[in-house]
């Protein structure tokens, strides 16, 4: 329990405990329960209205002079118990909002991240496992609250202004990654990001295919579909089952693809259709095609089966996977191209 909820629930304990010695003690001395409330309450709040019956006694002297001192503390405990229980909340803000500015201006090369919700949430992770530095943005106070519980640094506004992105330190910033579920909250987002950083990196999340075009129009560097991902990792599944522990080797496949990124390679996986012009052609056809600038790394056979690092002289057929690693070439558009 915090100190300032402790501190107030002891205060009360203690001023209720000191109005039950009182109710007692008139009680005691043939007092009815209405006045000896009466007299309990005036006394520890120092009304001052009067007795409601003469204290002849010397008991009742006593008793009342130590319910007024006790009474006075107890509530003077309170108070400031009180205070400090209101305040405590919005120090602690403060603080952590002072706290978080620091360590903003303190962040270089960093990477932006804009939206906590499901995949927000798995970037973050990741980034976190990768030892990269990065910064969160979100409107949503209970999604940042659990931002901040995994230890993440967090900025609360909307991303969709460029006063919130200049104080994420997008100026500093070497890759964005906005990934709200709107396409159009998206989109403008890359293009404020894109007027304060030029040479920024930024990688904006789609939901409908159309916008793509349009987010690329707006400055992004590279635009993720999750849709359409999901849909070709379901495809892939059920076309190539045998592949299944190949791809499926998560920790190794995130770590091949950050090698090959710094080198300057990607890697790319597409099906070869029915009406490509390398059906029927070898593995070295392909790769001749570009001049040596695409490697086949595996095939996985439309009949099942996968053949890793295929020899030049093995036959592609229409339903194969092939899966290449290039410098900035398209395997899909490549082998969509017709037979002539």
């Amino acid at each position: 329990m915090p100190q300032p909820t402790r501190n107030l629930v002891y205060g009360l304990c203690f001023m209720i405990a000191v109005m039950v010695f009182g109710v007692v003690g008139y009680l005691s001395a043939g007092w009815n329960l209405s006045d000896s409330i009466y007299m309990v309450v005036i006394s520890i709040f120092t009304v001052g209205y009067g007795e409601v019956r003469p204290i002849e006694a010397e008991g009742l002297r006593d008793l009342t002079m130590a319910i007024i001192v006790l009474g006075c503390f107890s509530v003077i405990f309170v108070s400031g118990a009180l205070v400090q229980f209101l305040l405590a909340g919005q120090i602690l803000r403060a603080l952590g909002d002072r706290r978080m500015s620091a360590e903003l201006k303190k962040l270089n090369k960093h990477v932006i991240i804009c939206g906590y919700g499901r995949i927000g949430r798995m970037v973050a992770a990741d980034l976190k496992a990768g030892q990269r530095p990065f910064v969160i943005i979100d409107k949503d106070e209970r999604r940042l609250e659990t931002a901040r519980e995994e230890g993440y640094l967090t900025l609360e506004g909307e991303a969709t202004r460029e006063s919130v992105l200049i104080e994420a330190g997008i100026a500093k910033a070497s890759v964005l990654a906005t990934v709200l579920p709107s396409d159009a909250s998206n989109v403008f987002i890359t293009l404020s990001a894109r007027d304060l950083n030029p040479e920024l990196r930024i990688i904006s999340r789609g939901e409908d295919p159309a916008t793509e075009r349009k987010l690329i129009q707006a400055g992004a560097t590279r635009v993720v579909l999750p849709a359409h991902i999901g849909a070709e990792r379901v495809s892939h599944l059920i076309l190539f089952p045998e592949a299944e522990q190949l791809i499926d080797d998560s920790e190794k496949s995130h770590h091949l693809r950050e090698d090959l990124v710094d080198l300057g390679l990607q890697m790319e996986e597409s099906i070869v259709p029915k009406y490509s012009r390398f059906v029927g052609k070898t593995v070295a056809d392909l790769e001749s095609h570009e001049d040596g600038g695409m490697i086949v790394v595996a095939l996985h056979r439309k009949d099942g089966g996968t053949e890793l690092r295929p020899g030049r002289e093995v036959v592609l057929n229409a339903g194969d996977g092939v899966v290449t690693v290039s410098r900035g070439s398209n395997l899909c558009l490549l082998l969509e191209k017709e037979r002539e």
